[in-house]
């Protein structure tokens, strides 16, 4: 269905952005990315015109990962940039492998090719690139275990999308029909954030009474 109709309009620009998630024959993941923007009119390009709808940025994101999301190895190539210096931003990218993607994933990324480090471009492919590994990579280790007779989904512990939007609610219809046995899971404590004991607030001792007071 689409979105609700607009008043007349011009296009200007379009951006496309793609991912696609491959299983590896030696046991890794493949997750790629590709990014292209382009304008629908003509513009200046350094010396030249680019003409509408050639590509402005067209660039490719490859990162190969183990079933623990950790990063073995990753590849970028720019087709297109608008100006030839764009290409060193690739220079810094293998920093990122033995790195793992999870929790604080965009300040991975800002720490390792942050600012004047690396791409804009690049960064946005990088932090969007770790839905789809979520998306290919535990999916495709559940269809495993039904292939062999197994339950879909192994442990005493939700995967990780519960909870983390409205659908995937612990106490909605969703995870009450393909899920119940985690109705009203809560996620526990940490060990040492639940057995740490509370320091106790010392007394502010009071000040000493002045002595001499004028109160006249």
């Amino acid at each position: 269905m689409p979105i609700p109709p607009t008043t007349e309009r011009t296009p200007l620009h379009t951006r496309a952005v793609t991912y696609q998630g491959y299983a590896r024959a030696d046991g890794l993941w493949d997750i790629e990315g590709e990014l292209r923007d382009s304008k629908h009119y003509d513009h200046p390009n350094g010396s030249g015109t680019r003409r509408a709808g050639e590509a402005v940025h067209h660039l490719w994101l490859r990162v190969t990962l183990d079933e623990r999301l950790c990063i073995h190895a990753i590849a970028t190539t720019m087709d297109s940039t608008p100006f030839g210096e764009c290409g060193v931003a690739s220079q810094h990218m293998q920093r990122f492998v033995g790195k793992t993607i999870g929790a604080g994933w965009r300040q991975t990324i800002q720490h390792t090719v942050g600012g004047l480090a690396g791409c804009t471009h690049i960064r946005e492919l990088l932090f969007n690139l770790a839905t789809a590994a979520f998306q290919t990579i535990p999916h495709h280790q559940e269809m495993q275990r039904l292939a062999r007779g197994e339950s879909w989904h192994s442990g005493d512990t939700p995967p990780f999308f519960v909870n983390q939007c409205m659908t995937w609610d612990t106490n909605g219809p969703v995870v009450a029909r393909h899920m119940p046995q985690f109705v009203g899971w809560v996620k526990p404590d940490k060990p040492d954030k639940a057995n740490k004991a509370e320091k106790p607030v010392e007394a502010v001792p009071a000040p000493p009474a002045a002595d001499n007071v004028d109160n006249d």
